[in-house]
Parts: C-alpha cells; sequence; structure tokens
C-alpha cells in the first residue's frame, strides 16, 4: 500500500463505523466513509468536540452542521498551500492521500529539464502545483469552471501564480482529441477521472466505458521516452489490478515499469491504515 504519512496540518485520527475524524490544520471534522465499514471503540475524545460533522442522508447526498468552522481555511503540505472549504458532497478541496503521489510526481518532474505534464479531471490542483514546484510546465484541464478557479487560488497561496501553468475548462476526452491534432506531446500525463461525470456541455464520462478509450489516446500525446503516466480511481469494485491492465495494455511500447497499489491513510489512534482509492504508475526508465 502506498501510504501517505509525512503529513503535518492533516490527520486522520481514527476511521470506524463508517466514519473518519479528522484534523485539518486547527480544526476536526468527522465525514463518513462508505469503506470504513470495522467497528473499533472511538478512543479519541476529539468524537465529541468537532468543529463540523457532515450527515450522510438515507436518501442520498447530506449536508455539514457547522458548529465552529470556517467558510475558509488553509493548509500546508511543505511547500504547498491548499484553501479549504466543506462544500455540499463531504469533501474539503483535497484528497490528503495523494501525497504519496505528489512526492512521486515531485521526483520524477525533476528527472528533466522543464518537462511538460498534462493533468486531467485536475480538481483543486495538488497534482498540478507538484509538478509546478519541481519545475515543470503544466496545463491542468477540468470540466468544473468553479474547480479550476479554486486551483488557481490554490498556486497563488502556494507562491506558484507566475508558474508555468495553463489553467483550461474544458471536456477531457474532447481536448485530447485536439491535442493529438495540434501534434502537441507531453513528458508526463496524470488523470483523476471521477466514477460518471459531465462536461461543461453536458458531455457524459462513466469510467468503465471511457477510461481506455482515453488512455488509448493519451499514450499518441507522450514523448518518445515519457516520464510517467499515473491514473487514480476512488471508484468502489475497480481494483488495482484493472488500472495496470489497462495501461500496460496501451503502453506496452514504452520502456519503464508498470505497477499498481491501493493509497491508505495512517490512523494515528487505531494503527491501522483506511484505503483510499487506487493508483496505477507507469515510470520512464
Amino acid at each position: 500500500m502506498l501510504i501517505s504519512n509525512t503529513w503535518q496540518d492533516y490527520e486522520l485520527i481514527e476511521a470506524t463505523d463508517k466514519q473518519r475524524l479528522e484534523r485539518w490544520g486547527d480544526f476536526i471534522l468527522v465525514r463518513p466513509d462508505p469503506q470504513a465499514i470495522w467497528k473499533y471503540d472511538k478512543k479519541s475524545h476529539l468524537w465529541q468536540k468537532p468543529n463540523a460533522i457532515y450527515h450522510r442522508s438515507k436518501s442520498g447526498g447530506g449536508s455539514w452542521e457547522f458548529i465552529n468552522l470556517p467558510e475558509q481555511w488553509t493548509i500546508n503540505y511543505k511547500s504547498l498551500t491548499f484553501n479549504l472549504k466543506p462544500f455540499s458532497f463531504k469533501h474539503t478541496g483535497i484528497f490528503p492521500e495523494q501525497a504519496v503521489n505528489w512526492e512521486w510526481l515531485m521526483n520524477n518532474c525533476k528527472k528533466r529539464n522543464n518537462p511538460k505534464i498534462l493533468n486531467l479531471f485536475a480538481y483543486t490542483g495538488g497534482a498540478t502545483l507538484a509538478c509546478a514546484s519541481a519545475g515543470a510546465s503544466v496545463v491542468h484541464v477540468d470540466a468544473s469552471k468553479g474547480m479550476v478557479g479554486w486551483a488557481k487560488e490554490n498556486a497563488i497561496s502556494s507562491n506558484l501564480e507566475c508558474a508555468n501553468i495553463r489553467w483550461l475548462v474544458d471536456d477531457c476526452l474532447k481536448f485530447v482529441k485536439r491535442e493529438i491534432r495540434r501534434g502537441n506531446k507531453y513528458d508526463g500525463i496524470i488523470m483523476d477521472p471521477p466514477s460518471y461525470g459531465r462536461g461543461p456541455n453536458k458531455e457524459v464520462w462513466t469510467i468503465e466505458d471511457k477510461l481506455q478509450e482515453l488512455i488509448s489516446l493519451c499514450k499518441e500525446l507522450l514523448v518518445g521516452e515519457p516520464l510517467f503516466f499515473l491514473i487514480n480511481s476512488y471508484t468502489t469494485g475497480l481494483p488495482c489490478g484493472v488500472l495496470e491492465y489497462i495501461l500496460k495494455s496501451e503502453l506496452k511500447g514504452f520502456k519503464g515499469k508498470i505497477y499498481s497499489d491501493e493509497l491508505g491513510l495512517p490512523c494515528t489512534a487505531s494503527k491501522l491504515i483506511l484505503p483510499c482509492g487506487c493508483s496505477a504508475r507507469f515510470e520512464g526508465i
């Protein structure tokens, strides 16, 4: 398992009975987590003193109960600063388990002078900023205008407002097809596709139907000796091996190693590791 255990401003205190108890900077949140189906005795007194609780609705979705939480605050991961804002579907703006991938991306970007990186379904820019901080030029693509705006805020907070980042609100599949026609090439590609989504013009995305097509197209954008290709997935029931097999089937012409693993966050109170989705990686030789 790839474990994100180098955080200072984030802490997963406990996970049990489909809930997480977390510290985000100075604030304690309780959020649902469908993976934590085990039931352990709650050891931390902070379960009784959260700053906010997300309550899942039986009919789907849910809502926040704010006890003492600002509308926005920041946390740091090394040189990166993220603006957090709790919004309707339990999220805060970053996935802390991705820090282990950020480290891997930064290390790989440093292997080449000013590598060109494409980040698809780029959300609020964690991977974009990690690559930019390591000297890369990044094309950041997401279908949500609000998420791209949020990523720009994170870039400013991280003192990366002058970094070579191109911010695009676009449908990822359509953008990749246009890049192929333009003849553009990238040293590395990152994608964090949702299980289901819609593009700016109501384009429908389903990961089971579209993922292999997208990866097959993306390989046409890679330079002859790419640095990396990273896929993340939070889709329940989609094993890590599936992502790995797709990469192996599509990238067999490139020299490098391909492997996959679960991502995990350590629980400081119980010493358990909470599974948080999967990543598959191609790493060039």
